[in-house]
């Protein structure tokens, strides 16, 4: 289906070229000369994408952009501003517009943003379609960054393939069991989507879990059981922290993702599974194999498509979009009517570096509903504390003289300040920082 387009531009001759040019690239356009013409044309069909002039007959746009994104929440804006006027194009940027045009526009340059935003009205569809599938859980929201954005196309690509594994890789914290669930609906799957959370396994119990035992294969094993690898069968089989696995077991998962076979544990029947296994990891695999903690194999048949997922602060476009979907969403199930962000909590949004990612974002959000109770959050937990420890929001906070410390070292520092500013509550802390408690000993050192 074409695009629809609304130009909103009082220049009758720019306006009637520019829609011709338009409509011959295949979109839907109508136009309108001033904000009393847009609001009608915005009350009579709402429009995938808007191109809005800055200076009207009967207002400035850019003040009129809150009220647009209110009227057509899911239409994708951008801003015509004057030549150098960058001051206005970043405001309508920070006000919800996707992108700018200097005036005068250039056709190529109008076109070429054109089709850029019918690429992302396409990609909020896809995302909408998947949100419904999900029950409304998981929610995505659209990205600015153009790392996620590669990161969400080379996804879609994936879900065309067969049965080929995939490797998520990326920070604690990053979306890793949301892109997941995406790449399951993408493939629009019959079969059941499993999460397995490796480090959450016992070692005596991991077999049985991933490939089911029969009865009498160990004490208390009674009656025969299915695996999650047998459940997910049609479906996706998400190994989250695949680097916990013991190498013992990860013998068996290559022999699974080779053939797609495997036997009960204490069975002597081979049996089959068509389930796509996913799998993801916060660790440096190439560091765990030389370590020999990890086999070279398995990673190999891993990684035959490996996506790397970018941390929150190499995406700074798409914190504040996130932070409002997520608040919207942490409003409707706390039951609390809705809430924006006031300038200092915007500020401050834009310069902490979220070292837990969007976990971290998702759980400053939760507590700053709880705890502010004002129409606007302020999210003081992220402002800097004079005095106090490493300040989170300096990026040079856990560096120090000399010779740059290994990553295993600065993480280290990273999760001592968390303990001490939980006041020593291991448990509390390893929940902040989104890992599992023999993860944080181990990153503590004391594993």
């Amino acid at each position: 289906m074409s695009t629809s387009l609304l130009l909103v531009d009082d220049d009758r001759s720019f306006a009637s070229l520019a829609a011709s040019v338009l409509t011959h690239e295949g979109f839907r356009v109508r136009t309108a000369r001033s904000l009393h013409e847009t609001r009608a044309a915005l009350a009579r069909e709402a429009p995938d994408l808007v191109i809005l002039d800055r200076r009207l007959p009967d207002g400035d746009g850019l003040a009129f952009l809150p009220e647009l994104r209110t009227l057509v929440p899911g239409a994708v804006v951008l801003m015509a501003t004057a030549h150098g006027d960058i001051a206005s194009a970043v405001e309508a940027i920070k006000a919800g517009a996707r992108d700018y045009l200097s005036k005068p526009v250039e056709l190529d340059d109008l076109v070429l943003r054109a089709r850029r935003a019918a690429e992302d009205v396409q990609l909020q569809e896809r995302l909408r379609r998947a949100e419904s599938a999900l029950g409304g859980r998981h929610r995505m929201q659209v990205p600015r960054s153009p790392a996620m954005r590669h990161t969400l196309q080379m996804l879609e690509r994936i879900a065309t393939s067969p049965r080929s594994p995939v490797l998520l890789l990326g920070e604690t914290g990053v979306g890793k069991e949301v892109l997941a669930r995406h790449l399951h609906v993408l493939r629009e799957e019959q079969g059941p989507f499993v999460h397995v959370n490796c480090a959450a396994l016992p070692d005596t119990m991991v077999e049985s879990e991933l490939f089911g035992h029969e009865r009498g294969a160990f004490t208390d094993a009674r009656t025969a059981r299915r695996g999650l690898v047998e459940v997910a069968n049609g479906g996706l089989l998400f190994l989250d922290e695949v680097g916990e696995l013991p190498l013992p077991l990860q013998a068996k998962l290559l022999t699974f993702l080779d053939k797609g076979a495997f036997r009960r544990l204490g069975g002597s029947t081979e049996l089959s599974s068509t389930a796509r296994v996913v799998a993801a990891t916060n660790r440096d695999l190439n560091q765990e194999v030389a370590a020999g903690r990890f086999r070279e194999d398995l990673y190999f048949r891993l990684s035959v498509f490996k996506v790397d997922i970018p941390p929150l602060r190499e995406r700074r476009e798409d914190v504040l979009p996130l932070a409002e979907s997520l608040v919207a969403e942490l409003c409707a199930e706390l039951g609390r009517r809705p809430v924006g962000f006031s300038a200092a909590a915007r500020e401050r949004l834009g310069r902490y570096p979220f070292p837990g990612n969007v976990r971290e974002l998702r759980n400053v959000l939760e507590r700053a509903l709880v705890l502010e109770p004002g129409p606007n959050l302020e999210l003081e937990a992220l402002a800097p504390r004079p005095g106090g420890p490493a300040q989170l929001s300096d990026p040079h906070a856990f560096v120090v003289a000399g010779p740059p410390p290994p990553l295993e070292e600065v993480e280290r520092r990273y999760v001592r300040h968390v303990l001490e500013r939980l006041e020593g509550r291991r448990m509390d802390a390893a929940r902040a920082l989104g890992i599992s408690y023999p993860t944080f000993l181990r990153k503590l050192g004391e594993e």
